[in-house]
């Protein structure tokens, strides 16, 4: 990567990635058979039961834009996303209520979420950090 910032934000889109496809992955045994790779993907993306990843998904979708645009990467930018990712998964304040529900109940019951957790955690302490309001 470009820079150190750069790097950093590169590896917590990794480690989101592989938090996400762990969190799918253990959605989809709940949910049962889910046939083909496209039926797959079109149950992650548009069924209800998949509804509450959105959020995940789409601050990870936000990351890899701004990765693609490497001279716009700072501390703020860094801090930025970590607070949101820490607002969602925690230990800030929830800005879902309902996903960190849904996110702790899937750390109770699987080992695989719990180590992609763990890995996001590291990522996450290597980001400069915003103060929280709610402290």
């Amino acid at each position: 990567m470009e820079n150190d910032i750069g790097a950093r934000l590169h590896n917590l889109s990794t480690v989101m990635r592989h938090l996400h496809k762990a969190l799918i992955d253990v959605e989809t045994q709940y949910f049962g058979a889910v046939g083909s790779a496209l039926e797959h993907l079109q149950l992650v993306t548009q069924h209800p039961h998949f509804a509450w990843l959105q959020k995940l998904s789409g601050l990870l979708t936000e990351l890899d834009e701004r990765l693609d645009e490497p001279d716009t990467l700072d501390d703020g930018v860094a801090a930025a996303f970590r607070t949101a990712v820490e607002q969602l998964v925690g230990p800030r304040a929830a800005s879902d209520a309902d996903f960190r529900k849904r996110y702790t109940a899937l750390l109770h019951d699987s080992p695989e979420v719990v180590m992609a957790h763990g890995a996001l955690r590291r990522a996450l302490e290597a980001l400069p950090a915003q103060p929280d309001p709610d402290k």
